[in-house]
């Protein structure tokens, strides 16, 4: 969940770090750091506190050479403090080392090198492998790296440059993303494209158990064990523009705005002759299609949200049973899994750490794999079976907003390819649907044009602590996502519920004043939900409703009302959303919160 940045070239390191850290930030900011060789020594300046601070400590002392890493915190073992921030140093300050990820055997190592006279100064998992370095030197780093991994169990990204051989930067991967920049006469490492862009378009991916050997002028790939490993490097055609705010104030509403072109690009090309047809995306073969006796939608946080959807989704056009779980949950209840069984595993990283333990039990046990992700090379991408690859671009806001919508529309696009090979609905009933589905960018737009009278209604909802949101079938899906980016942004407390199980026990929670969200767009379930509505304003409830255009009923009933274009029922949810992020983000703005990095959350979830 931390970011890794490092250089090696002919320029000042420094400023090449901070600026990489900066495109970061978003994976963790509970501290940062950096080491860079000076010609003689390592130098090391480190903060707690966002990377402001470290910049300011720079400002005081600078660092110069042209040989560093660089590292931004998201914690995971030891507080947030300067002692704990990265780089970790050995105790002749001859290696430095920065890492993404959790060393599950590092206890035993610690005991094993307090034992031999080391002297620990964090609460870290990370300082084990410096300590390690100067423990297993045999004159050669390459060599000598290679015998530490071999003693280290977990997750690790790591980033290693040491004073004995100042002419190279190390980098290895497992379990944690990884990439190598080429550029010329210099070369780079980070944990995500975005932070070195602007130097190089030119990557290697870095796949479990490799290891990079960077010079200026060269690159060296190989396993762990040392055998040479051949790639291609990837070409990147973003707009470096992406990676901006592009004249938004915060990256989350340049995104919650990029969405119509996000649910534009996801469609394209894979509609043909008016239906969906991803046969590149899924190599299976029609006959092993219509064998399929079951799905299950794995996934985390907001991309177990798009999951909820998919399964009514995939129910409604393919009639095949539809099961979504938490990643977190998946592997310890024993799924019942086959080779008849899909796996769909959404992932906007395709790093997040549980949906990876998720795809690999469901591989060990013989099911098929298909990934949702945003992120082309990314774990996720290269090791399940089938892959989509959602075309959201970069998405820096923790809060995830146009990566949702596109992992909705790939699951329409799921549902409607397995019914066409599956002949569970017409073609002439299919055609209808991609029609509406192809209109989506232009209702999407039509919906933000509404962000005034939202950000009106955010300036109300943002001086309240509690907040409930209800609705039936999708509607209810969607509030789960709705209620979520309001939590993890304003730190209000918000919960999502079904509307019909209100009578249940919720409604003891409804009182004089509390406000209450109340979806209504599905019109087999429009009456139930008035009634609903009708519950929760007889005890006090402020509601603010969410209809499709021309409902005049639910404006008789609710305090204040939002619209939505009209489109088929089961699509309504990627235009439902919006309202509900923009909802979130102008609450936020108006609590004066850090939109961009809530507290105590990084965006992608690299460790379980």
């Amino acid at each position: 969940m931390c970011g890794i940045v490092g250089y090696i070239g002919p320029k000042q390191a420094q400023g090449i770090l901070v600026e990489g850290l900066r495109k970061l930030e978003y994976r963790g900011y509970d501290s940062a750091g950096l080491a860079v060789y000076n010609g003689e020594t390592l130098g090391v300046c480190k903060a707690e506190g966002r990377l402001s601070e470290l910049e300011h400590r720079l400002s005081l002392r600078s660092l110069p050479g042209q040989l560093g890493i660089g590292h931004t915190r998201w914690a995971t073992h030891g507080r947030p403090s300067d002692e704990n921030a990265h780089p970790h140093m050995d105790m002749a300050q001859r290696f430095a080392v920065v890492h993404n990820g959790i060393i599950e055997n590092y206890l035993e190592l610690k005991e094993e090198l307090l034992a031999k006279g080391c002297s620990f100064q964090s609460e870290t998992d990370t300082e084990v492998v410096a300590h390690l370095l100067a423990d297993q030197w045999d004159g050669d780093l390459v060599s000598t790296v290679r015998k530490v991994v071999r003693r280290m169990k977990g997750a690790y990204a790591l980033a290693i440059v040491s004073e004995y051989e100042p002419d190279k930067l190390i980098a290895v991967r497992l379990a944690s993303p990884l990439i190598v920049g080429i550029g010329e006469g210099e070369n780079f490492i980070a944990s995500d494209i975005p932070a070195i862009l602007e130097h190089t378009r030119d990557f290697y991916v870095l796949e479990d158990g490799e290891m990079a050997v960077l010079t200026r002028d060269d690159v060296r790939l190989m396993k762990t064990d040392g055998e040479p490993v051949e790639r291609e490097t990837l070409r990147v055609d973003w707009d470096i523009v992406k990676a901006e705010k592009g004249g938004y104030d915060h990256f989350m509403l340049k995104e919650i705005h990029e969405q119509p072109r996000a649910i534009r690009d996801t469609l394209t090309g894979r509609v043909k002759g008016g239906q969906a047809d991803l046969s590149r995306e899924i190599a299976l073969s029609p006959e092993e299609i219509r064998e399929i006796e079951r799905i299950h939608f794995v996934a985390c946080g907001t991309a177990y949200h798009a999951g909820l959807v998919g399964k009514y989704v995939i129910e409604e056009l393919v009639r095949i049973p539809v099961e979504v779980d938490v990643a977190s949950e998946y592997r310890y209840r024993n799924p019942i899994l086959t080779p008849r069984t899909l796996v769909v595993v959404v992932s906007q990283s395709g790093e997040t750490a549980d949906t990876l333990a998720a795809l690999r039990e469901a591989k060990k046990a013989g099911s098929r794999v298909l990934a949702i992700t945003n992120v082309v090379g990314s774990t996720v991408a290269r090791e399940a079976d089938d892959v989509f690859i959602t075309q959201a671009g970069p998405e820096i806001a923790v809060a995830s907003t146009k990566a949702y919508t596109s992992q909705l529309i790939a699951i329409y696009l799921l549902g409607l390819y397995l019914a066409r090979i599956r002949r569970t609905r017409s073609e002439a009933e299919l055609a209808e649907v991609v029609k509406h589905l192809e209109e989506l960018p232009e209702l999407a737009e039509r919906t933000l044009e509404m962000e005034d009278t939202i950000r009106r209604l955010a300036a109300e909802i943002a001086k309240k602590e509690d907040l409930f949101y209800i609705g039936r079938g999708l509607d209810y899906a969607v509030s789960l996502e709705g209620s979520l980016k309001l939590k993890e942004i304003t730190y209000i407390h918000s919960e999502a519920y079904t509307a019909g199980e209100l009578k249940h026990g919720t409604l003891a929670l409804i009182e004089e004043g509390v406000p209450v969200i109340a979806l209504a767009t599905q019109t087999s379930l429009y009456d139930k939900m008035v009634s609903n509505i009708e519950e929760v304003k007889a005890r006090g409830a402020q509601v603010l409703g969410l209809a499709l255009e021309g409902d005049a009923e639910l404006h008789k009933l609710a305090d204040e009302v939002l619209t939505i274009p009209r489109t088929l029922s089961f699509l309504t949810p990627v235009l439902t959303v919006i309202p509900l992020q923009l909802l979130a983000y102008h609450a936020c703005v108006a609590r004066g919160y850090d939109v961009d990095k809530p507290r105590n959350l990084a965006k992608s979830v690299t460790v379980e």
